[in-house]
């Protein structure tokens, strides 16, 4: 079993929040991070119907069975369990006393904040990292990481990733959705998730998005919201220093989580499918996007990244800040360094005058020092990050 590098930070804030709450997609590793990390508690499992109904209608006495508290594993299914929690936990002033997880974040998101607002530390989970599957080793290859993706289970039961995903897939389409909002038309909604994975790392325009699913603007956002909340996709922001703004792009680009997840989407099922497909370098720059959000919240960082676009088209890809400091960070797929690679590094140097270096990460092995721009090999960013903090 691999040690989650957020089980360090989750022990932590279970010294100083009397309910600690863990959120991320399902099969990221919440339950045997929560197993592992607080084996000192008895394990529920809310998802058991036996046990889910006993919680719904006698919370009272259900709680009472855990004198010392517990791990509720999926509490979304029983919010209504949250706000006995916040009387039990204000009645007895004990930290790490019940440690909370769910897979869906506007459910868990009304609930804390009607019921836990201030007594819960809410840490978020990913599937693995690039760091985590090292322990795999180093051998894999950046397109097989891409098509591989990073959910556990496809690395713990050896499961052919387009098996995987394709379960995955259906089982949130058929199961998680029907919970979560009644979507009338599933079959447009699979065309809207296949549409959303042929843009990542592009910006995000819903307009266009609503005329090639054939549905409107608002349930686009409706939809939209929902694979946000289901840790199925994600947005990166446009950096906005404020003497640029007339001069930037507004939108922000569209990501998935796991770039496992996108690819298959994509229609890449074997690796040979991936080697020439025109999104090859979007879905590297996904991935790599995605390790990094991965490393701010494993280590209980927030989300402060952002991206570089401006009217005439040049660009930078991942904006990191540090200490509100810019440090640009541009991200390609190929293994051979080039001069077009760092144009974009420069440009915005010279527009918005930073001081700092900038980062050029490759899939190659030779590093370089150019200038004020480091060239890296992309599995290396994060320690980087490691010594900046």
């Amino acid at each position: 079993m691999i040690i989650r590098t957020l089980e360090s930070y989750a022990k932590q804030m279970a010294k100083v929040y009397p309910v600690v709450t863990i959120t991320g997609p399902r099969q990221s590793g919440k339950t045997t991070l929560v197993k592992s990390a607080f084996n000192q508690l008895p394990y529920v499992n809310l998802e058991h119907p036996v046990t889910r109904d006993f919680a719904k209608n006698d919370p009272v006495a259900f709680l009472e069975q855990y004198p010392d508290g517990a791990v509720l594993d999926e509490i979304q299914r029983v919010p209504e369990l949250l706000s006995y929690i916040q009387v039990r936990v204000d009645e007895n002033n004990r930290n790490g006393e019940f440690i909370l997880t769910g897979s869906h974040q506007l459910e868990l998101r009304e609930g804390i904040n009607q019921s836990l607002a201030g007594r819960t530390a809410i840490i978020k989970l990913l599937p693995f990292s690039l760091q985590e599957i090292s322990v795999y080793g180093n051998s894999m290859s950046a397109d097989e990481l891409i098509c591989k993706g990073f959910y556990p289970r496809i690395y713990d039961k050896n499961i052919p990733p387009h098996q995987a995903y394709s379960d995955y897939f259906e089982t949130y389409i058929e199961r998680d959705l029907r919970n979560i909002e009644n979507i009338r038309n599933l079959d447009a909604f699979r065309l809207f998730i296949k549409l959303c994975a042929g843009r990542v790392g592009q910006l995000l325009n819903l307009s266009n998005l609503s005329n090639e699913a054939g549905v409107s603007i608002p349930t686009i956002k409706e939809w939209f919201s929902i694979l946000q909340a289901s840790y199925i996709l994600f947005t990166l922001p446009p950096y906005h220093p404020g003497n640029l703004n007339k001069r930037l792009v507004k939108s922000s680009k569209l990501y998935f989580y796991d770039v496992g997840l996108a690819s298959w989407l994509c229609g890449i099922e074997e690796l040979r499918h991936l080697y020439n497909h025109p999104l090859r370098g979007n879905l590297f720059e996904n991935m790599i996007i995605a390790d990094v959000l991965k490393w701010r919240w494993n280590h209980g960082k927030s989300n402060n990244l952002s991206f570089y676009r401006d009217s005439n088209g040049n660009e930078v890809d991942l904006i990191y800040e540090i200490a509100g400091t810019p440090m640009p960070v541009e991200i390609k797929s190929g293994k051979t360094i080039s001069n077009d690679y760092l144009k974009g590094l420069w440009n915005f140097a010279k527009e918005i005058k930073i001081k700092s270096g900038s980062i050029l990460l490759y899939a190659g092995d030779i590093e370089q020092d150019r200038s004020d721009i480091k060239i890296i090999n992309y599995r290396r960013f994060t320690d980087i990050l490691e010594t900046l903090g």
